[in-house]
This record gives C-alpha cells, structure tokens and sequence, in this order.
C-alpha cells in the first residue's frame, strides 16, 4: 500500500520526468505488439500491410519494442532510485524526484564568504540547484576554532563547518550530532563537528582531505573548499590609527575600520577554488561581515584576479543590517566603497540588496538597517528585494535570497525583459518586483 501511495503521485508529478518515460515504454510496448501481431497472422485473421516477406517483419519491430522499453525501464528505475535514496525525511517520492531534477537544471553557482552569512545563502541555494560550491575563508581566530588552530595548527574548522552542516542531505539528527557544542569540562566550547575534522586533518595529514570526508559523511550536495591553506590573520587599522590583530577583535573595536589586511602577503590560493571560479555560471560575493569574511578571501590575489576574469556575472550580496565594530552606519554605496578600496580592480556585475523597511527588533539593539546611499558613481547594476528573515529580520531569508540570485541568473541568460523588475544599467536602480518572493 506505501508503494502504490508513493509511486502514484510519481507518476502525475512533473518535475521527476516519469511520465515521459512511462510513455516512452508505452512506445515500445506498441512495438511489440504489432511485432507480436505480425508473427501469428498467419494463424489468426489479422489484417496487416506486407512489409518484408515472411514473418520477417516481426524481427526488426521485436528488436525495437525491446529496446526501447529496455531504455525506458532503465531510466525509469534510475530515476526512481534517485529519488527514494535522495529523498528527505519530509519528502514525498514525487518531491523528491521533483526536486532532485530542479537541482540538476540549476545554474553552476560559487559562492565567497563565511561565517553565518556564506551558510545562509548554501541553504537557500542548495534548494535550486545541486551545483554550488562555496569558498570560506580561513581566517577565524575565535571559540573553538581559534583554540583548535592554536593548540593543533589545523586551519580553522568553525565556518567550514557551519557551511557543509548547511548543504548536508542527512539525518537531521547527523546533522545535529555535528553542530552539538560541549558546555562543561575540558571540551567545553567545542562542537562536535570542529573535533571531527580536527581528527580527521591528523589522520590523513590533509585538511582539504578532511573536509571532503566530512562533506561525505553529510551528504552534502555540493562542495565546500577554503580560500587558501596558508595559515594566516586578519589585521584591521581603525579610524584613529588602532591596530586590531585577529578576526575576533575587529568587532570588539568602539572604531570603525579603515583597512583589513593579511599576515600573509599575497597567499597562494588553493587551487580547486580558482577552478570552480573560472567553470562557474554565477559567482556570489557574501553575505556576511564585510571586513572579516568577505575581504580576507578577496585579498588572496589570484582569488580576486580569477573573479574579475571570470565568463559568470559576479554578484555582491549586501547585508540587511549594519555589524557593530564592522560597518556601524554603512549604507550600500559605503560597502561596495570598501570592496573597491580593497580591490581596486575586482569586478562587480550586480549588487543585491534588502528592499524591505521594518524595524530589526529587539535582537539587534547595536544594528540598523543598511539603507541606499548614494550610488551614483556605482558601476553594477543595483537589484533591490525583500530578502529580509521576517522572523530574524537583521539576517537574509534563504529562500528570499536564493529566489532573487535564481531570477538574476536567468535576467542574464536573456536579453527580454524580466518579470520581476525594470533593469537600468549603470547608475540606476533595480526595484523590487510583485513576484519577489558566526558561530566558531
């Protein structure tokens, strides 16, 4: 009864291609029909055209039904099986074979970043499209993640972590296994996760090794990969001439920051992540803290050079509330200012921001929301959408946001006029459409 529930719905869903299949064997199965039909009408009165003589026209008709319904069972079964091993909890097959063959349609996306930000946008995107590739930064020097560098010198497992539990297709309850974070004795402080890769980097040697095994253990549809394995920091000189060392100290700083840069002059890039850069068909810059997860992967210069080189538009994603320490009183046209003062020469196609006005609550006493300012010497096009989490409003909704990057992806791919907003390039603003939709 459970298969006749689930396979039924199958069938009269559109997005798992079933149907076409189970036409296609319908095909075949006419085929043999006739082939069938051919061979005994010289027994039964059976009114069919001379072809080939004899019973030869069976033959070929019998080799066609055959292998068309062999394809088509095939397929069939190959979809049916990716949709039951694919499936989540919640899911329905349908859905799940629904979903699954959004995702294979999807664009190929490359997202830059770390901390909260970077993992909000993997959860939304992983929704429509399985190719995604997110690129963290390594510079996080706080909680368990500044403790495992300093006590192992492993890279810094905490983003990474949070961007893989992200994109992970397991068990809820894996997936809570690896972010538990100890709250007494020695461990405390720790999530289970940093452990993890923690132990895996001294047991094959290799960090990115590491990573990829975890990504294996979660399921993850998609791949997560650092910047860079170098070792190194983030330095930031404030306003007044302060100098802060480490990622986690810039935002404890009363100043605003006047310049980020690396205890490492120009790091090698880690490779893979200037592959996926250069095959990428959409390529995102944030969400997330300007200075101590967006620049520092953006000052690795072959990472920047290879985003500015790249076919694939580059989005940067603004964040809907201003960090204290980072960007109090920033507006959009101040960010993008920090992006280029950084990089004088990276590229930058499309800048999406939140279009939704409403007060952030009272989880965010020290934030405000980042308005407009001036953009008029802004070179990209400027996209404004909701994209706010209505019920954590400082913070991008994934959905929201994967919608808004999907819609700008496809606004490239065509040159008609899209349905969600009027697009005016350069100096001009994209309005928001009627369709619109860091832990260590």
């Amino acid at each position: 009864m459970n298969l006749v529930a689930n396979f039924v719905p199958l069938i009269l869903s559109r997005g798992g291609r079933v149907r076409r299949w189970m036409a296609v064997a319908a095909l075949g199965g006419a085929a043999l029909t006739f082939a069938i039909a051919y061979a005994i009408r010289g027994v039964a009165a059976v009114a069919l055209p001379d072809l080939l003589p004899g019973w030869w026209e069976a033959f070929p008709l019998v080799v066609i039904g055959a292998t068309v319904i062999a394809v088509a069972a095939a397929q069939l079964v190959r979809r049916l099986g990716a949709a039951a091993a694919g499936a989540r909890p919640e899911e329905s097959l349908a859905e799940s074979a629904s979903r699954i063959q959004r995702q294979a349609r999807g664009p190929g996306i490359v997202a830059l970043g770390g901390g909260t930000g970077l993992a909000t946008l993997l959860r939304g995107v992983k929704e429509v499209t399985s190719n995604v590739t997110g690129i963290v930064t390594v510079t996080d020097d706080g909680g368990s993640s500044g403790r495992l560098r300093e006590e192992l010198g492993v890279p810094p497992p905490g983003d990474i972590r949070n961007c893989i539990v992200a994109l992970a297709e397991a068990e809820p309850m894996m997936k809570e296994l690896f972010q538990y974070r100890f709250a007494e004795g020695s461990l405390k402080g720790h999530s289970f996760g940093n452990l993890f890769i923690a132990a895996m980097t001294g047991l094959t040697g290799r960090f990115e090794t590491a990573v990829s095994e975890f990504s294996r253990v979660l399921k993850v549809s998609g791949t997560i990969m650092p910047s860079t394995l170098a070792n190194l920091h983030v330095v930031a000189e404030m306003e007044n001439g302060q100098v802060v060392h480490g990622e986690s100290n810039i935002p404890r700083s009363d100043q605003r920051v006047r310049r980020v840069w690396l205890t490492v002059p120009a790091p090698e890039a880690y490779a893979p992540a200037l592959e996926a850069i250069r095959q990428a068909e959409l390529i995102v810059l944030g969400p997330g803290s300007l200075y101590t997860s967006i620049i520092p992967n953006l000052l690795v210069p072959d990472i920047a050079a290879a985003v500015s080189a790249a076919a694939a538009p580059v989005v940067y994603v603004c964040n809907i509330a201003t960090q204290p320490g980072e960007t109090h009183g920033y507006s959009v046209a101040d960010h993008m200012q920090a992006l280029r003062r950084h990089c004088p020469g990276l590229r930058v196609d499309y800048v999406l921001s939140n279009s939704k006005v409403l007060p952030l609550g009272p989880l965010f006493p020290l934030s405000h929301l980042v308005t407009r300012g001036d953009i008029s010497s802004e070179a990209a096009t400027i996209v404004e959408r909701d994209l706010m989490n209505d019920g954590f409003r400082g913070h991008h909704d994934p959905d929201k946001l994967a919608t808004a990057l999907q819609d700008i992806y496809h606004m490239t791919r065509s040159r008609s006029p899209v349905p969600f907003a009027k697009v005016r390039r350069r100096r001009k603003v994209v309005s928001a459409g009627a369709s619109a939709g860091t832990s260590r």
